[in-house]
């Protein structure tokens, strides 16, 4: 599994963290059944708290993303499908949160956009 975490963001790092993971899921990157790392060792290989990595995975878990078990670890459930509505106020919850982005960089509203596009369109770039 690879993540960055950017220090610099206007995201927090929980946020990235579960953003990416998501996004792996997503794409297929991460299939279901897949293990994670443990939160102690995904912390230390990011140089994170173990207390931020243990909040995304478990923003991810009340998400229907993963499944997390006492000794058994956390593994990946398969892509949850989501109500109209909390659809809806998530995805506007990732354009503040891009627009946010955009604005903090300072970069021109259509370049914003025609980045956006090109990653819905190719998100493996």
């Amino acid at each position: 599994m690879i993540v960055e975490i950017d220090p610099d963001a206007a995201a927090p790092p929980y946020e990235q963290l579960r953003a990416q993971i998501a996004a792996l899921i997503r794409t297929g990157r991460l299939s279901v059944g897949d293990r994670l790392p443990s939160i102690r060792q995904l912390a230390h290989d990011l140089g994170l708290a173990a207390g931020t990595v243990a909040r995304a995975y478990r923003e991810l878990e009340a998400a229907g993303y993963l499944r997390g078990r006492a000794g058994q670890g956390t593994v990946v459930r398969d892509i949850p499908h989501l109500p109209e509505g909390e659809r809806t106020a998530r995805l506007a919850d990732a354009a503040r949160a891009y627009a946010a982005a955009v604005r903090e960089l300072g970069v021109d509203v259509d370049v914003a956009l025609a980045t956006a596009r090109h990653h819905l369109t190719d998100p493996g770039d």
